[in-house]
């Protein structure tokens, strides 16, 4: 079973004589231990063409010290990186291979690089004698596996500080400091693999890839936030994978995104092409909102039961919304993880990296942004007009409450297709998704409370056909009408003022 941590450290250049200064001068350090020298062996590994050390991710099998085994770290930002620890096998333990799927997808991962640590520890204590950082010289020796360039070899010597769990983050900077007064300065690689890697290579260094350089077209803008959205499915893969809060939603927002901008920009991106992948982005986010929707609603229908006084809570109500929780959640990840191990969603992410690769531009993606963005935006905008003004006009009901929710999704699609167009417009993008954002809103509280209704009712017939009292449901039940019915009072006066024409017209300069 594989556990994780979260690794804060920070990296130093060093040389064979770095000793280390007096650092129980730096702020809430009062003792440095020296706790001794060991050996460290560490094989690493990657795709041939290394996709994992292009995303900042290391993958090594480490015999040696206290923490022994497979271990996958994961960037999380500057300093700070997730490390998923395996128990040490002779192969890649399957749940660490798994969180590698989005990244590498069907191509195995070999051994790249070799590294061996001769590493000399010192633990920083606080007054209580309580750890607050490990500070490790280490001395490194790294050798190249890849069948070009084996044999190459490396030696350099380097310094780390390793933030203790729990400890405040500010004692780096304190640390810092005194390393620097010491003329000790922060490495320039961010790990050991990927100096390793550069400094093994065949031929001359690897140089820093190039920036991408700046949008200037609409299709430039469009493909910008296109690869955004792809990233965001590919790095958010392996949080869904461990049920990491939110991470389920957060990769369904992003699979809306890239389909909303692939059908509100068709006048960029040639549909023939795009219409496919958004067959494929509607099903996956499908699948995705099995779980998600069903983590909406367990969220609501708690917050409305813990509201109640207890007077107005008859029968096991708590017990009752628990366990048909449990047994929807349970069931709806194990969709989720089949989901991700399905062939269908590796060929769709081959998919959405070759439109990248080569995207399917028209005419209109040469155009200045502001040419063609506004148009695109404001297309959607009409629709979601029509949609508002047909619910408007239905009387309380059920058809109303579909008409209902065409809007939001309608809302949606404007809002998504403004954020992406902000990078190129700017405030006025910003301030116009911020009014579809407050319309989407009171349409999809709408929403939920039609969901709630449903799931209510269900529930009331389980207690009732189990002999318990069903008054807690349908209590429940009636303030979700009585929540339905202020959002449809609510609607026209938000519409008012989302819809009004100065937004609009600002969009277009």
């Amino acid at each position: 079973m594989a556990d994780s941590k979260r690794e804060v450290e920070r990296k130093y250049e060093a040389t064979p004589e770095t000793r280390l200064p007096d650092l129980t001068r730096a702020a809430g350090v009062s003792a440095v231990v020296h706790r001794g020298l060991g050996e460290l062996d560490a094989v690493y590994y990657d795709t041939a063409d290394l996709r994992l050390a292009a995303d900042s991710l290391t993958l090594r099998r480490r015999t040696g010290g206290d923490d022994a085994g497979w271990h996958l770290k994961i960037p999380v930002s500057a300093d700070v990186r997730e490390e998923i620890r395996a128990p040490l096998t002779d192969a890649l333990p399957p749940g660490l291979g798994d969180l590698l799927r989005s990244r590498v997808r069907r191509t195995p991962v070999d051994p790249v690089v070799r590294i061996l640590s001769a590493r000399d520890v010192h633990h920083l204590l606080d007054a209580d004698g309580a750890l607050l950082a490990e500070v490790s010289i280490d001395e490194v020796l790294a050798e190249r596996l890849t069948e070009e360039g084996h044999g190459a070899t490396a030696a350099w010597t380097e310094m780390e500080v390793e933030l203790a769990d729990d400890a405040d983050p500010a004692l780096l900077d304190a640390v810092e400091r005194r390393l620097r007064k010491a003329g000790i300065r922060p490495s320039a690689a961010p790990s050991k693999l990927s100096r390793a890697l550069a400094e093994t290579a065949p031929g001359k260094p690897r140089r820093k890839e190039k920036k991408e350089p700046a949008p200037r077209t609409a299709g430039d803008h469009v493909l910008a936030y296109v690869r955004r959205q792809v990233t965001a499915l590919v790095e958010l893969d392996p949080a869904v994978r461990r049920d990491l809060p939110d991470s389920v939603h957060r990769m369904r927002v992003a699979t809306r995104r890239l389909r909303s901008a692939l059908r509100t920009y068709r006048k960029v991106l040639d549909r023939s092409v795009t219409d496919p992948l958004r067959d494929e982005l509607k099903w996956l986010a499908a699948e995705l909102g099995v779980d998600r929707d069903q983590e909406v609603l367990d969220a609501r229908l708690s917050s409305r039961v813990a509201a109640l006084p207890g007077t107005l809570v008859l029968g096991p109500v708590e017990a009752r919304l628990r366990i048909t929780s449990v047994a929807r959640r349970t069931g709806s990840r194990r969709r989720v993880a089949s989901v991700l191990d399905a062939e269908r969603y590796l060929t769709l992410l081959d998919a959405l990296d070759g439109l990248l690769a080569d995207p399917p531009l028209r005419p209109d993606a040469a155009r200045a942004p502001r040419a063609t963005l506004p148009r695109a935006v404001l297309k959607d905008y009409e629709r979601l007009a029509t949609r508002v003004g047909n619910a408007l006009g239905l009387p309380a009901g059920e058809e109303r409450d579909t008409a209902m929710h065409e809007a939001r999704k309608a809302a949606k699609r404007v809002r998504y297709a403004a954020e992406a167009a902000r990078p190129a417009l700017g405030k006025p993008a910003k301030r116009f998704a911020r009014r579809m954002k407050s319309v989407q809103s009171v349409l999809g509280d709408h929403q939920d409370s039609v969901v709630a209704r449903d799931a209510l009712r269900t529930l009331a017939v389980q207690a009732h056909g189990a002999g318990e009292s069903a008054f807690t449901w349908g209590l429940l039940y009636g303030r979700e009408e009585a929540t339905a019915e202020a959002r449809e009072r609510e609607l026209p006066e938000v519409w008012a003022r989302a819809s009004r024409p100065g937004p609009r017209a600002a969009l277009e300069g």
